[in-house]
């Protein structure tokens, strides 16, 4: 009696030994990736035509144009660190003041712009190189035309304002704007290689999960690794009763024999 207890406990003891442990095997899940090849390549060419689409017909152009301001006095000397010093920290006062509400609201009623504030402000760009007084004034806009336009006109209305109101020597425009007709957005080629990424990637997840999953004993080495048990022997099936077992499936379906007419 206590050797059958033994037996008894021991598969028991191997299933949960099992079920807390989970094992996966690289090889045969890369066999399964492998194996739904189709299912990958469906949804990655799925992804990146909807990515592609998107960005050709849901989503605007948008055209950039630079003007360039040089920040530097004339009565400064080249030769006083103190004064290089003030023109690099002037640089950061004008970035704010160039899109500041009163020079903003001016390139709008110069260009007659269909514009307000709040709509022209996240189109302007301002950056300062690192070490240098020059600030690039960068606008954004579906017509390169107007880009230029807009570009151009703050950088004007910006020196002329800090002249005035800040009592400083004006900023020397060293660039206007320019138009290449290179559109800055959307990126086709990248958004459409990021979606495809992106299809590959949840069809290989879809994958995977469903592997790990997946419970059914199909070999012998299922039972093992599943049950903890180990296999002893195995029957083939007999051909005659797989065709009838066959037959008997494609009934259960609803394929029935044909009546013969009277």
């Amino acid at each position: 009696m206590e050797n059958t207890g033994n037996n008894m406990t021991t598969p028991s003891l191997a299933r949960q030994q099992a079920d807390d442990e989970i094992e996966i095997d690289l090889l045969e899940l890369a066999a399964v990736l492998l194996s739904r090849w189709k299912l990958l390549l469906l949804c990655a060419v799925i992804c990146a035509g909807a990515a592609f689409a998107y960005c050709k017909f849901m989503v605007t152009p948008q055209y950039s144009s630079t003007a360039g301001l040089y920040v530097f006095s004339k009565s400064t000397s080249v030769t006083s660190l103190a004064d290089l010093q003030i023109g690099s920290n002037l640089t950061t006062d004008y970035e704010a003041v160039i899109v500041g509400r009163p020079v903003l609201d001016r390139v709008i009623t110069r260009l007659e712009l269909d514009e307000t504030y709040k709509t022209l402000r996240p189109k302007i760009a301002v950056t300062n190189p690192n070490d240098s007084r020059i600030l690039y004034i960068t606008v954004t806009d579906p017509d390169p035309e107007r880009a230029k336009e807009i570009a151009d006109r703050t950088a004007s209305i910006a020196s002329t304002f800090i002249s005035q109101k800040m009592d400083q020597d004006p900023p020397s425009i060293i660039q206007t704007g320019y138009t290449d007709g290179d559109k800055v957005s959307p990126r086709t080629m990248r958004t459409t290689a990021i979606g495809g990424m992106l299809g590959l990637f949840l069809a290989a997840a879809f994958v995977v999960i469903s592997y790990l999953l997946n419970d059914t004993i199909e070999t012998p080495e299922d039972v093992q690794m599943k049950l903890g048990m180990e296999v002893l022997a195995s029957l083939p099936l007999d051909d005659a009763s797989s065709g009838r077992s066959g037959k008997s499936k494609k009934r259960g379906k609803g394929i029935l024999p044909k009546r013969r007419k009277r």
